[in-house]
Order: structure tokens, then C-alpha cells, then sequence
């Protein structure tokens, strides 16, 4: 049985697409506002809305106001719970490779 975790998945949506990614690695270097994060993009004003409402349904960000404007900054402890599921992945492969090593000079 396949075992779901709900937050895990919405983080891992959210990564799978190159503009998240480069939005999200833009904010992780300073905030921004929506118009600042929209500029480089040869895409609508809204459908950035759109990849930034993933981004903070996942937990990646979070939106603020700042007077008039809408700020967008990192949560980088939602990235924390992503990397520590990798980091067991990493473990067990970590120990396969270095069984496999440790075969490979015992030939």
C-alpha cells in the first residue's frame, strides 16, 4: 500500500515546475512583490499569480502586505521537511552504493 502524505505532495507539485523553481530560488536571496517576480516572464500577471498561490499552498512561501503591495518571502522550514525526506532516501543509497564498493575491491 502506497503510504500518502499530503504535505509532501503539494511540496513536490509545487518543485516539479521550472518557473516555481525559479521563483522560488529568486525569493530565497530577498523578497519581492508579485510585479517585481512577474517581470522576467514572458507570461500574464495572473498566471504568476497563479504559480505563487502553489507555492504558498505547498508552504514554500508566504505573502505579506507591505503597504499597497503583496511581499513574497521563502519558508524555508517547508524545505527543511522536503530535504529530510530525501536525506533517508540518500541513506539507503548512500549504504547500497558503498555494499556494492566494498564488492566491487573484494573481486
Amino acid at each position: 500500500m502506497v503510504e500518502s502524505n499530503v504535505a509532501l505532495d503539494k511540496i513536490f507539485a509545487a518543485l516539479a515546475d521550472v518557473t516555481r523553481r525559479d521563483i522560488l530560488k529568486r525569493v530565497s536571496t530577498a523578497e519581492h512583490t508579485i510585479g517585481e517576480l512577474a517581470q522576467p516572464y514572458a507570461m500574464s500577471f495572473a498566471a504568476i499569480a497563479k504559480h505563487i498561490s502553489v507555492l504558498e499552498k505547498a508552504g514554500l512561501i508566504t505573502k505579506r502586505r507591505s503597504g499597497k503591495k503583496k511581499v513574497i518571502q521563502i519558508q524555508p522550514k517547508t524545505l527543511k521537511v522536503a530535504a529530510a525526506y530525501l536525506g533517508e532516501y540518500e541513506k539507503i543509497w548512500s549504504a547500497r552504493f558503498d555494499a556494492l564498493e566494498k564488492l566491487l575491491e573484494d573481486r
